[in-house]
Order: C-alpha cells, then sequence, then structure tokens
C-alpha cells in the first residue's frame, strides 16, 4: 500500500448530524430556522482539539462559527441560513497546539517546575499565528512572543502572559488549520421559502363556483369566490387540474364508466382537441382570466397551487403526437390505468420505460416551467410514486435551480419508504396517514415518528382530513364533533395542513356505498351548487383556528410538539412553544365524536418555564373564555355537542 501524497491529520470527524442517508439527500429548512449540528470529533493521544462549524447560503461565500465540546467526544454548533436556494455546511477540526501547550504550561506551573523552555515553546506557537495575523493584532502577536522570550523578565510576569484571556483570543482567531480534518463531501441543506413550513390550504373546483345554481363556473367566478376563502383565513388556494377534459370513456357521475349528454368528466382525465396540460379548459375561460385569478389570490394574501397529474385522456395531443410515451398492448389499443377491480378507460399513464425518455422528461419539466411564467409557484403532485424516483430528482432540482422559491406537494398515499424517498429527493411537502390515525395512541406513535426521528430532517408533513378522494371512515359518522377534532388536530398537530371545501366546512359526510371512502355524488364527476350561507357552516371555526396559527408562533411549526399525561384514552393533549418560550399553545381534543368525555390533565409547569406556585390564566383561542388554573394537573371535561376541543394560549402574570 503506498504512502499517503499528504500527511494526513490526526483527528477524526463522525457521525455527523443532521445528516439524511449519509449526505445523499438534503436536508430541509426555512430562512430563519436555525440547523444544530453535531459530530464525533477526537484524535490520538491527549492533544486540545478546536473544530468549526462551516455553512454558506445558495451563492455565498463559507462562514464559520466555533464548535464547543459537550461530553465524550461530541461537539455541537449552530448556524441559521437567511437565503431561499441550496446551501452547503461541514466541519473542519485540528490539533490546537496552543491550547495543548498552556493546559500542560499551567500544570507544570502549579507543580512548581521549571518553566524556562515553556516560555520558549509558547513564544514560538505565538510567532507563527503572528505571521497568520494582519494589522493590529499581528502586532500584539509579536509584542507577546518576545515578551514571552524575553531574559529580564520575571518568571511571574512571563506565566501571567502565557496565560492571558486575551493572548488566547488572539490566538483562537489565528489558528494553525494547516493539518486540519475537513468533513468530506460538504452536506446540502435546502432552504425553502417560510410557506413550505407554515401554510393552511384550501382546495376548491373552480368549475362550481357560478353563482347560478347548475351553471359551469370560470376563472372569474372563482376569483369572486376568493374572498370567501380569505376570510377562513387560508394561505393557499389550490386548484384541481383546470385543463381541457378528455370525451373519450369520459366518466359520468358517481363514478360511472357511461357519461350522459352534457356530463363534465373528470378533470383528471387531461387533454382534448383544445390542449393538454399547457391549456386552459375553454369552459373556464382564457389565461388572462387566469392571471387575473393568480393577482386576485395575491391581492388577498393567498398563493394559488396548481395540480400536476402526469396522465393523459385518450384525447390529449401527446397520444397522437407521441404515441412512444404509452404502453401499447398487443391489441393495437394503449394501456389505461387500472387498480383492480377499478378500470380508468378515460386516463392513459405515461409509459417512463420508452425508449424517447429524454424527450419526455424534458416535455414533463417544461410543463412546471409553464406554469411558474403564469404565476404558480405552488404544485400539488398526483401520484407521483407511479414515476420514477430518478425522474422527480431531476425534474425538481432543474426547476428549483431556476425557481428556488417553487413548492412541491407529494401527493403519494403509499407505503412509507417510498413516501420518505419522495420526499428526500425533492418534494417540498407531503401528504400523511393522518386520515386514517384516529385513536390516541395512532397519532401519538404517528407524530413522534415525524417530529423526534431523522425523518424530521426531510419530510414536512401536510395533514388533511379529507380530499375530493378521501371521505374517511370517521368524517362518515357526520357528527359534527368529528369534523371540528379533525380540523383541530390537522391545523395544530402539523404546522401544515389543507381542507377539500366547502364539503369540509359543510360537512358532507355520505358515501357512495357502504366500506367506501368516495363521495355520494362526488364532485370530481359533476358541477355542484354550495349552499355557502348555511347556518350550520364550519366557517366561523375554521376562520377562528387560523387566526390562532397566525397571530400564535408557536403554531407555525411542526417539530416543537410535546404530547402531555390525561387520564381518558378518548382525550389526546399537547403544546407547542415557541424558539424563544414566549408562546405556549396547549390543545386538548376528544376523539370521541358523540360524547363528552372528561378527564385530569397533567402539565410540565417547570418545563414551561412557569412558576408551579403561581395560577396561570388558559385562555381558550377557540371560545374566547378564560380558565384560571393551579398546579400541574387539572380537569377538562369537552363536549360535542359544544365544541370539542381546547386550543389554549398559556399565560403567568410577572
Amino acid at each position: 500500500m503506498p504512502l499517503p501524497a499528504a500527511r494526513p491529520s490526526r483527528v477524526v470527524i463522525e457521525n455527523v448530524r443532521p445528516r439524511v442517508d449519509d449526505g445523499r439527500y438534503p436536508i430541509k429548512r426555512v430562512p430563519g430556522e436555525p440547523v444544530e449540528v453535531t459530530a464525533d470529533i477526537f484524535a490520538d493521544g491527549h492533544d486540545r482539539l478546536a473544530a468549526v462549524l462551516l455553512y454558506r447560503d445558495a451563492g455565498a461565500a463559507w462562514q464559520q462559527e466555533p464548535m464547543r465540546p459537550l461530553d465524550n467526544d461530541r461537539w455541537t454548533a449552530t448556524f441559521v441560513p437567511r437565503h431561499v436556494g441550496r446551501g452547503a455546511y461541514t466541519i473542519e477540526a485540528w490539533v490546537d497546539h496552543f491550547r495543548t501547550w498552556r493546559k500542560g504550561f499551567q500544570k507544570k506551573m502549579e507543580a512548581g517546575q521549571d518553566l524556562s523552555v515553556e516560555f520558549l515553546i509558547g513564544a514560538d506557537h505565538v510567532q507563527k499565528a503572528a505571521v497568520r495575523a494582519r494589522g493590529r493584532d499581528q502586532q500584539s502577536l509579536e509584542h507577546w512572543q518576545k515578551e514571552l522570550r524575553s531574559e529580564t523578565a520575571s518568571a511571574e510576569y512571563k506565566s501571567r502572559l502565557a496565560l492571558d484571556a486575551e493572548l488566547l483570543r488572539l490566538m483562537e482567531r489565528y489558528p494553525d488549520r494547516e493539518n486540519a480534518a475537513r468533513y468530506e463531501p460538504a452536506l446540502e441543506v435546502v432552504v425553502d421559502p417560510e410557506r413550505a413550513a407554515f401554510s393552511a390550504w384550501y382546495e376548491f373546483f373552480p368549475r362550481s363556483t357560478a353563482r347560478e345554481a347548475g351553471k359551469h363556473g370560470t376563472l372569474r367566478d372563482a376569483a369572486r369566490h376568493l374572498e370567501f376563502v380569505a376570510e377562513m383565513g387560508f394561505d393557499v388556494v389550490y386548484l384541481p387540474p383546470i385543463h381541457p377534459i378528455g370525451t373519450a370513456f369520459r366518466k359520468g357521475k358517481n363514478n360511472n364508466p357511461e357519461s350522459l349528454a352534457g356530463e363534465v368528466g373528470s378533470p383528471w382525465a387531461i387533454g382534448a382537441a383544445e390542449g393538454g396540460h399547457t391549456a386552459i379548459h375553454p369552459d373556464l375561460g382564457t389565461f388572462a382570466d387566469f392571471e387575473h385569478f393568480v393577482r386576485r389570490a395575491k391581492d388577498l394574501g393567498m398563493d394559488v397551487a396548481l395540480d400536476i397529474a402526469f396522465q393523459a385522456s385518450p384525447d390529449h395531443p401527446y397520444v397522437k403526437d407521441h404515441p412512444q410515451w404509452f404502453r401499447w398492448r398487443p391489441d393495437n389499443s394503449v394501456q389505461y390505468a387500472e387498480n383492480p377491480p377499478k378500470k380508468y378507460q378515460d386516463i392513459y399513464p405515461f409509459e417512463f420505460e420508452n425508449d424517447d425518455w429524454r424527450a419526455m422528461w424534458t416535455e414533463l419539466r417544461d410543463v412546471f416551467l409553464f406554469w411558474v411564467g403564469h404565476g404558480v409557484r405552488i404544485f400539488r403532485v398526483d401520484n407521483p410514486h407511479t414515476k420514477p424516483f430518478a425522474f422527480w430528482e431531476w425534474l425538481i432540482a432543474d426547476v428549483k435551480s431556476a425557481h428556488p422559491d417553487v413548492i412541491f406537494l407529494s401527493e403519494a398515499f403509499t407505503r412509507p419508504k417510498m413516501m420518505y424517498r419522495l420526499a428526500k429527493l425533492g418534494f417540498t411537502q407531503s401528504y400523511t396517514y393522518f386520515a386514517w390515525r384516529n385513536h390516541k395512541a395512532e397519532l401519538t406513535d404517528y407524530l413522534l415518528e415525524l417530529t423526534r426521528s431523522d425523518v424530521r430532517e426531510f419530510f414536512r408533513p401536510n395533514f388533511w382530513p379529507n380530499t375530493p378522494d378521501i371521505l374517511t371512515e370517521y368524517l362518515q359518522s357526520g357528527e359534527r364533533g368529528a369534523f371540528i377534532t379533525r380540523l383541530v388536530l390537522a391545523a395544530t398537530l402539523s404546522s401544515n395542513y389543507g381542507i377539500y371545501g366547502p364539503a369540509f366546512e359543510l360537512m358532507e359526510h355520505i358515501p357512495v356505498a357502504v366500506g367506501k371512502e368516495e363521495y355520494l355524488d362526488s364532485e370530481k364527476y359533476e358541477v355542484k351548487s354550495w349552499p355557502l350561507d348555511r347556518r350550520d357552516s364550519l366557517k366561523p371555526l375554521i376562520a377562528r383556528v387560523n387566526q390562532a396559527r397566525r397571530q400564535n408562533p408557536a403554531l407555525q411549526r411542526t417539530h416543537n410538539l410535546d404530547f402531555h399525561d390525561v387520564d381518558n384514552p378518548q382525550l389526546i393533549a399537547y403544546s407547542k412553544n415557541s424558539p424563544d418560550h414566549s408562546n405556549l399553545i396547549v390543545c386538548v381534543a376528544n376523539l370521541d365524536p358523540r360524547w363528552t368525555q372528561s378527564g385530569w390533565l397533567r402539565l410540565p409547569l417547570e418545563s414551561f418555564g412557569l412558576d408551579p406556585a403561581r395560577p396561570y390564566t388558559m385562555h381558550d383561542l377557540l371560545s374566547g373564555e378564560q380558565y384560571s388554573w393551579f398546579g400541574p394537573v387539572n380537569y377538562v371535561e369537552l363536549n360535542p355537542g359544544k365544541i370539542n376541543a381546547h386550543l389554549f394560549r398559556v399565560t403567568q402574570g410577572a
């Protein structure tokens, strides 16, 4: 085995955290969100070490932060990314010869040993640092080394110089890093816009927004509907596909494989004579109407999210112009989408294992870039787990290289490892299993997985209690308490959540059949006329929940979640605290949508920063009521006939 080309460093850097798959994928943050980095750093022998955390924002120069030792050779430091884009971080460490000498010098001095040679060794260290220094620092170090070499100065005087704190500060400023070890390759951090970490989504179908019942709505109608959405406090408005809908094998009402004349079909059957993924359904309007919609949303403080579904109706121009992009069967028909026993004859999936894959990848990437050009920066991607991982990794990186503020939401209800892989390779947010987690243990275990494991570094959950495809058994009970519980849980457990409306606020709950999770008379297949002014609508409550989220920083992150003991399995309790501990929120929810539940809640007052010997106030942000509590254990009772959750802001006077 040949000798190394250069003298190896004595320092070992390993077990760096956070790190996703040994650095194969980046971690995720938003501007201002700290990254606490830890690592095992050690060397042979007993020499003192020094280490710095190196970090940089996208396109910026490296900066550094000194690392401090913890215990058992573990070191730590924190940096805060400031700008959207792809940054990096790593660690550099070296043997600190001056600190090693200083420690030994102090021991010898305390032992009363002769220090004459030690003064000269120290002077040599200081002189080398002076060569690296500049300006007044260089002059100061030159003076120090001369004084340490002085033959006339007393040993007592030179000992004080050797241990002077100012000398140590200067030496740390100009260390000898010639033989430093550096962790390679540098780890990456993707810094997304704030909306990636904190958002409230509202999904609706533009075609159901006409003022006249039964009439097909337009994008202008949808723009007028935005005020209704804004009144509830949402900041992302999400539209299902707005493209032309195919006529071949068009689905009828309730997913009937045969449609009647005048039936509108599913928006996910994309493509017709009027165009495909870069066209707008003529009944919705024009690009001028769409751009008006985007501007109106911005005026109301909302971003527009657009659904991207990479599939084609039999009438899509791609089928004629690029037949090689689809799978042809021996009978010369195209393979339509299937999930036996379900058949989706109105949808052709793309065949990614085709010889023209480069052209297809480029074309599909350009679909995103097209809508970015029309003001869209957020995309909900339909079924990404049915397309190659390599495709998404390339596409997302390519789009974000030019537009780092773009957000991708992964709609993949599939196996956990697949969902996590999609998040690792670039998806900004992800749908989750939240809709099917109903019991306390299920919710607690799932949230701990998302917030306490390494998953937190790359997977941002977006909680949806319902979607146009998902009407869970829990909501099918039709109980008002069920909808309130799921709303409060989604909006407070996760800092990103969404609802499909107006179905949610109007508590739509009738399935197409027993045992099915699909809506009866689903809006996916017909134009609906919603009674938005219904007196029992949850709209006022939704507005209060979103107001609480906006006004309380503790609710604007997911990973600051802690669960608390309550002696009733039907009650779940948890808290969130802001980074500076100035904003404390405690939520208690009744998981039983029918019956009143009560119990004794125990809170860790000391860890909250509360004085257990004094009362504290629980301000309910949902009901407006206030309660004076004393001590760690207090009684709670929640009646679904009134409101099924408490959302407390906790305060204690000075």
